[in-house]
């Protein structure tokens, strides 16, 4: 049986290790994707931690992932086809279940997700339903495309759930993935001012590159956008830390709201009265992304509003070494804000 090469998790905290998996024959519907791009997220060293533990191990990780269509099961999608270049939604679902036909597939019944309850993008190939997939248009790049399948999808979701509108004030915690994607992202829809929140100054500086401004992470930081904005309408979480969740909580403005991205079992306190009634605050969690807002988010980078080209830092080959390294800096909070693996990339 023919077999591909993928990094695999075998055990909680501990390095990756590569192995040979075969490749299944193909049900109708399914597809198999030659994967030229892998991000590596924040949320892969939550899950080599255990926190939030996988299911049943070994699982091969990776969900930002990008790539060519090498073959397709009986009975494909309309427009998918070999040679197509594609990235791949993360969530799989049915379709049919009553959060399916409502168009929030991220709370399917039976769904799975890529790199997490099923195999992901750590490896050279990759079998997911055909339904899937999204065609990445002409001038976005391909390693680009597959941070947007995670970061700047979920930052975009994050916004849409905020109910952002234009002319409004922004505040952003975290500045990895997610955040440089906000920033733009906010901006191209219109924000009267991004504030960008981080303690890293490298990360803070690339916000200010694209338009946003910077605010040095740790407890002036509420106080630094208050006197600046009076309060913003919208804030986003992109950590996970109970110090910063209440940072984005205490710098909204009347009726602004603070949109719970970040993975965290931290909790955080709240004063009811002063944070949300007098206020009319509100605190709104975020999960994942939908897949009808792939299309148009690509749309958006290819017009050359979201533009990755500083996003993405650093790429790497498919090797348990350099990958394993990249997970090591992103649990300390490096400099890199996202890398890629791509194949046959220098280390």
């Amino acid at each position: 049986m023919a077999t591909y090469r993928a990094l695999r998790l075998i055990e909680q905290n501990a390095p990756l290790v590569e192995q040979d998996q075969p490749i299944p024959e193909l049900a109708a519907g399914e597809a198999l994707v030659h994967i030229q791009a892998a991000g590596i997220c924040r949320s892969d060293v939550h899950y080599l931690q255990g926190n939030p533990r996988l299911p049943p191990l070994p699982r091969t990780l990776g969900h930002e992932v990008a790539g060519v269509v090498e073959a397709v099961g009986p009975n494909p999608p309309a427009g998918i086809v070999e040679g197509l270049r594609v990235g791949i939604h993360y969530q799989t679902s049915c379709g049919t279940c009553r959060y399916c036909l409502a168009g929030n597939d991220q709370f399917c019944v039976s769904g799975q997700m890529v790199g997490n309850t099923r195999d992901g993008g750590y490896a050279e190939k990759i079998v997911v339903p055909a339904r899937n997939l999204v065609a990445i248009p002409d001038g976005v790049a391909i390693e680009h495309a597959a941070v947007m399948m995670c970061s700047s999808a979920t930052s975009f979701h994050a916004l849409s759930k905020t109910r952002f509108q234009p002319r409004e004030r922004v505040a952003i915690f975290g500045l990895g993935g997610l955040g440089q994607s906000a920033v733009q992202l906010a901006l191209a829809g219109g924000a009267a001012t991004v504030y960008a929140v981080d303690v890293n100054p490298a990360k803070a500086a690339l916000a200010a590159h694209y338009g946003a401004i910077p605010v040095a992470g740790g407890p002036d930081a509420v106080e630094a956008i208050l006197s600046d904005s009076g309060g913003v309408d919208v804030a986003l979480e992109l950590v996970g830390l109970s110090l910063t969740m209440s940072q984005a909580v205490a710098v909204l403005g009347p009726q602004g709201r603070a949109a719970a991205v970040g993975l965290s079992e931290e909790p955080f306190s709240i004063d009811a009265y002063e944070d949300l009634v007098l206020r009319e605050a509100e605190i709104i969690g975020v999960s994942d992304h939908l897949a009808s807002e792939l299309g148009p988010l690509l749309e958006i980078a290819a017009r050359g509003d979201l533009d990755l080209s500083r996003v993405v830092s650093k790429q790497v080959p498919l090797e348990a070494g350099p990958v394993n390294q990249v997970l090591d800096d992103l649990a300390a909070f490096g400099d890199e804000v996202r890398t890629v693996i791509v194949p046959f990339a220098p280390e």
